[in-house]
């Protein structure tokens, strides 16, 4: 495909860290990759601490050197978000991806669109999320703000293509699955893995991976850890990821199953991200709330098992008992996946599966089908 459309991604990119950054920086990678142009205009001032308990909102080292980067934008600056309508303008994109997470980031990105449709620029959406999973006084209002200044909207999830509808009655929407990340290097072996985070090579891992949050059900995998099946098989979790969740509400759990826990409660870099993966028979995500979750996808990357909770969008992209089980929101059934996991010897079937289920999630598919979109939006 020759396509020489200029776009513009605005929303989080190196320096900042993270989930949304990873993809941004990788959509447009991948759209260099298909024959476009791509800038990438990020945040200069992205969150007030209120709304970011970790402990650095920003990435060490270099910056990818093959993508345009532009850091401008100030959430909470008005005069700042004209300024950088005028900067985007100026770039003469043939369309515009706004990446939408937040509601906070409402009225900033709000403003910036609504500033670019004036000018006769498309703008477009890819949602997260437009219902958070931690609920603040005004969200509504502020997510709507940004979703009346839209031409048409992405989604990565069914359940966040149905909730826009309540927030707007603009019908330009589209749902195209989490493209399957692949910026961690190169899959290493189990045994080096272990090797690298220490671990005993006959014993059994699973692993709960990100950013520690409320809604992701720590809580849950560390109850059903405490299972007597659990305990007998002697399978042991990996729990890599910084605390976004106050970590002493997770102290007495914590303290309870301190000999079945390996705790490394700090941002994990790209660097080290395969080595978990590889030390890991299956990834576990006994999430409270989701609408869909990049931790999946690295799983995918890296040809993972996951289980699964029944919220949001997780089951859509974790084919039951193919790629992994998807559970009731509940320790026990979390525990019963586990045991018929490693009971039923699952993991090369599985394994199996996973490769060829993440051909369903390529980034060529996602960036023709945003093509397409574009084209009638």
């Amino acid at each position: 495909m020759t396509n020489r459309k200029k776009v513009v991604i605005v929303g989080p990119a190196f320096p900042l860290r993270g989930g949304i950054a990873n993809f941004n920086e990788a959509l447009s990678r991948e759209m260099n990759l298909k024959g476009y142009e791509t800038e990438l205009v990020s945040f200069s001032y992205q969150y007030p601490k209120f709304l970011f308990p970790g402990k650095t909102q920003f990435a060490d080292g270099k910056g990818p050197e093959d993508l345009k980067i532009f850091t401008r934008i100030n959430a909470v600056n008005p005069l700042n978000w004209i300024k950088t309508a005028k900067f985007i303008t100026s770039l003469k994109p043939d369309y515009v991806i706004i990446r939408f997470w937040l509601p906070f980031m409402g009225p900033a990105l709000g403003t910036i669109a609504g500033k670019l449709r004036k000018k006769g620029v498309k703008v477009l959406a890819i949602t997260d999320n437009v219902i958070p999973h931690e609920s603040r006084l005004g969200d509504r209002w502020l997510t709507k703000y940004f979703l009346k200044r839209c031409d048409g909207f992405i989604t990565l999830s069914k359940s966040v293509l149905e909730d826009i509808s309540q927030f707007t009655d603009n019908q330009n929407k589209i749902m195209l699955p989490h493209p399957v990340y692949n910026i961690f290097g190169e899959s290493v072996a189990r045994s080096v893995g272990i090797e690298k985070l220490n671990l005993d090579i006959n014993s059994k891992y699973i692993l709960f991976f990100g950013l520690i949050r409320a809604y992701k059900g720590l809580d849950l995998a560390l109850k059903a850890l405490q299972d007597s099946r659990i305990k007998k098989l002697g399978i042991k979790l990996i729990i890599a990821g910084e605390f976004y969740d106050k970590q002493e509400k997770y102290s007495e759990l914590l303290e309870a199953t301190k000999t079945s826990v390996l705790l490394c409660d700090h941002y994990i870099p790209q660097d080290e991200v395969r080595y978990y993966f590889a030390a890991a028979d299956c990834v576990v995500q006994p999430y409270k709330t989701a609408t869909q979750s990049g931790i999946t996808q690295v799983a995918y990357n890296f040809n993972k098992p996951m289980i699964v909770t029944n919220v949001g969008g997780l089951p859509e992209i974790v084919a039951h008992d193919k790629v992994g089980y998807v559970t009731e929101l509940n320790e026990t059934a979390i525990a019963d996946a586990i045991v018929r996991f490693y009971t039923e010897n699952k993991k090369a079937e599985f394994e199996k599966n996973v490769e060829l289920e993440k051909e369903k999630f390529s980034w060529e598919h996602f960036i023709d089908s945003l093509a397409d979109f574009e084209e009638e939006v």
